[in-house]
């Protein structure tokens, strides 16, 4: 970049090194709205209970096949500015919601296409700006007038987020567990949720736990592997003989000396191992170590003992019980948890014998475990991270006790409200309303255009519809305009992917240089 001689005899000043290319004008839009549309027309095609996969083969030999919006953009290595805002996008929707992703990418990449063609009429982009600006609000007052309560659609909404992630063959089973754990948890905290998988069986034998489900080896083969109805204790102390902080050496000159200090360390043990019994506790686990004598004691007496668990999976077990995670044997008698049922399961697997816990703590459990069936591999990744999405639709939808039909409704239906609100527009921010309105289209287009049907048929029908005051219409998942029922979708998923395509195809527009130090 250099300033332009002023006729004094003297040459440009360089301020930028000669490798900086400088992007100006009209090139800036083809740049950022060719950037903008590419990246859309990754998604597109997955968008919906129709949409296809995307088979994803990273340079370390690794393949992944999903149809999640997430799940491809964290996989994609861009590095043009414009795909990197979008990836952005994606990340704030996706930590937001945890599902919308693709939707949103799709209508911020046909805001950047509508801004780009009236950009290339003249409009100045702060125009396109103001009007989109003016189409939001009217879009987030239609949001907030065909919101519903979710009343007892918590189903509905499960169904709805797992629809197109290879879940068919079981997916109201799948959508019914989700609802169900939604339900069990307190305070729809989605983080109260554990999903393992099971390794056998198919996904139809999914199941629900209320409690955790360890792949832990039992210690002992003496130790009970099924108990019922029992108190548990969970400590973050080791049980066993204390080591001093500093080495120490004892001196033992006979064997009696010797024979004492061995009876002293059994005495130690004991004494802790007896602490626990008179405590009633039918089950102890640590986050440190626990003696194996003492493990054979309480065995004895028909306890269960588990230690060296993760400081993490100790304070799960805490939560799931009810209990108080205590340091100190002394503590136990006040910190005691419930557990309804304890069984230890053998199982063998491909990979041989595999030993698994299972912790029902009942209705009160502060944590709950989807037991996910099916075998291990790229199927049952995909299934789990669609179950996680649902999940937290689900629990985003309870907590804000908000939901919107889905299917494209709202977004025709806003795409009417803004057009019928632009004719009131007497300035040049009506074109860039109108745009707005075309580009909430994509969402509806899309869905019907994913299943083999003509954009521009589904669109003129659905127009009618909602003309004739069918509010309900939208597109199916045969992708014909129809009355929805039971697509249903938080409201809080649709108007952050909206509000943020916007705030992000804003930012774009504003862009009226492109300046790279590598020169392409």
């Amino acid at each position: 970049m250099a300033q332009a001689p002023d006729g004094s005899g003297k040459g440009p000043v360089v301020i930028t090194k000669e490798s900086t290319s400088v992007t100006s004008g009209q090139a800036v839009t083809q740049k950022l709205v060719g950037a903008a549309i590419a990246f859309g027309n990754v998604l597109r095609g997955t968008f919906g209970p129709n949409g296809l996969d995307k088979m994803l083969y990273k340079t370390n030999g690794e393949t992944a096949v999903t149809n999640d919006g997430a799940k491809i953009v964290a996989e994609l290595l861009v590095k043009h500015p414009a795909a990197k805002a979008f990836v952005s996008l994606a990340e704030s929707q996706e930590n937001a919601c945890g599902d919308g992703v693709t939707g949103c990418i799709i209508l911020a990449s046909e805001l950047m296409s509508e801004a780009g063609r009236l950009l290339e009429r003249g409009l100045h982009p702060l125009v396109v700006v103001k009007g989109y600006e003016l189409a939001l609000d009217k879009t987030l007052a239609t949001i907030d007038s065909r919101k519903e309560s979710i009343s007892e659609k918590l189903n509905d909404v499960s169904r709805t987020s797992l629809v197109g992630r290879s879940t068919e063959g079981a997916l109201d089973h799948l959508a019914n567990l989700i609802a169900r754990a939604v339900e069990a948890i307190p305070d729809t905290d989605y983080e109260r949720v554990r999903m393992v998988k099971d390794g056998q069986g198919t996904i139809s034998d999914s199941r629900i736990i209320n409690g955790l489900v360890l792949e832990k080896r039992i210690a002992l083969d003496r130790i009970p592997r099924n108990l019922s109805e029992l108190d548990v204790a969970v400590l973050s102390c080791p049980v066993g003989l204390e080591k001093t902080s500093r080495d120490a050496e004892i001196e033992i000159s006979t064997p009696n000396q010797l024979e004492a200090f061995i009876d002293a360390e059994e005495q130690s043990l004991e004494s802790k191992a007896q602490k626990i019994i008179e405590s009633g506790v039918g089950a102890i686990f640590s986050a440190e170590k626990i003696d194996e004598r003492v493990t054979h004691i309480l065995a004895d007496h028909q306890i269960y003992s588990l230690g060296g668990l993760e400081k993490s999976l100790a304070e799960d077990m805490a939560i799931t019980t009810n209990a108080a995670l205590c340091d100190h044997l002394d503590d136990i008698p006040s910190s005691i948890g419930k557990i309804k049922k304890l069984t230890h399961e053998r199982l063998e697997g491909p990979e041989g014998i595999r030993e698994r816990l299972i912790i029902d703590a009942g209705a009160n459990s502060g944590i709950v475990t989807l037991l996910v069936g099916g075998t291990d591999g790229v199927a049952a990744a995909e299934i789990i991270r669609g179950l996680f999405d649902s999940l937290r639709s689900s629990c985003i939808a309870k907590a804000d006790d908000s939901i919107l039909l889905g299917g494209g409704s709202l977004h025709i239906s806003a795409s009417l409200a803004i057009r019928k609100e632009a004719e009131t527009c007497s300035g040049r921010e009506r074109l860039s309303m109108e745009a707005f309105a075309r580009a909430l289209e994509a969402i509806p287009a899309a869905l019907a255009t994913n299943t083999g049907e003509d954009r521009i048929d589904a669109l003129l029908q659905l127009r009618s519809m909602h003309h004739g005051g069918n509010n309900s219409a939208g597109i199916n998942r045969f992708g014909e305009p129809s009355e929805i029922n039971g697509v249903w979708l938080p409201t809080y998923t649709l108007e952050h992917a909206i509000s943020a395509a916007c705030e992000t195809a804003c930012g774009l527009i504003r862009v009226d240089q492109v300046i790279s130090a590598r020169g392409d």
